[in-house]
């Protein structure tokens, strides 16, 4: 009779990289599925300024494009309602995330503190601009001191080196998971990137080695 396999230990699980920004309603949505990877991937939370990655590779937001911002506010509510995730927008977005983002940081990071400044923002619909509201979420996490926290030197050199890092291993966007590589983008490859750690074959086979090598064709020139 063949023993049961053991349950793998923490150590046994690879690493994978969550990068995010908490400017990124689909970073908030995968937020709220963080658990799905529990027991297949040690998560490192990285947060990651999603501007600096815009502009290394020369695109835009989604939000900076007509047409796609108003697509992607409804499709954003309707993820939420199929999944059951609470959400209230913002007074207003795009806005400016370094505040949220530097906070995270000076907490030590953490799903703790990922969960309360992801809910801040997209949950209870407010601003680091709300300075009251923005100095409690701060002092349930421990930073008494929010301005002294925000321009501490070692933290502006956290967030840039994460984003210099996300950057230099080929992150284009938020949310991605990156295990080992494969790097996984968007709420909408959740499902993927945890057939990815369960094994699947399919995502090792030759049909996914054809797609990721299609040529590519035109190039659309420079104006």
């Amino acid at each position: 009779m063949t023993p049961p396999s053991s349950a793998p230990t923490a150590e046994s699980l690879p690493t994978a990289d969550w990068w995010f920004d908490f400017i990124s309603p689909y970073a908030y949505l995968q937020s709220e599925r963080l658990a799905r990877f529990d027991g297949l991937a040690q998560l490192r939370l990285r947060p990651v300024l999603f501007a600096g990655l815009l502009a290394h590779h020369g695109t835009k937001g989604p939000a900076e494009i007509p047409g796609k911002r108003e697509h992607t506010y409804r499709q954003v509510a309707w993820l939420a309602h199929r999944e059951g995730i609470a959400l209230a927008f913002p007074p207003m977005h795009p806005f400016n995330p370094l505040p949220l983002l530097r906070l995270f940081v000076s907490t030590g990071g953490g799903r703790e503190a990922l969960h309360a400044i992801f809910r801040f923002v997209w949950q209870d619909g407010r601003l680091p601009d709300d300075s009251e509201a923005f100095a409690r979420l701060a002092k349930s996490l421990g930073i008494d001191d929010v301005p002294a926290a925000l321009a501490r030197p070692d933290v502006k050199d956290a967030l840039r080196a994460s984003t210099d890092e996300a950057v230099a291993h080929g992150v284009f966007g938020v949310p991605t998971l990156d295990v080992d590589g494969e790097r996984f983008w968007g709420f909408d490859a959740t499902d993927m990137a945890v057939a990815w750690l369960q094994g699947d074959a399919f995502l090792r086979g030759e049909a996914m080695r054809r797609a990721g090598a299609v040529p590519q064709g035109v190039r659309r020139r420079d104006a």
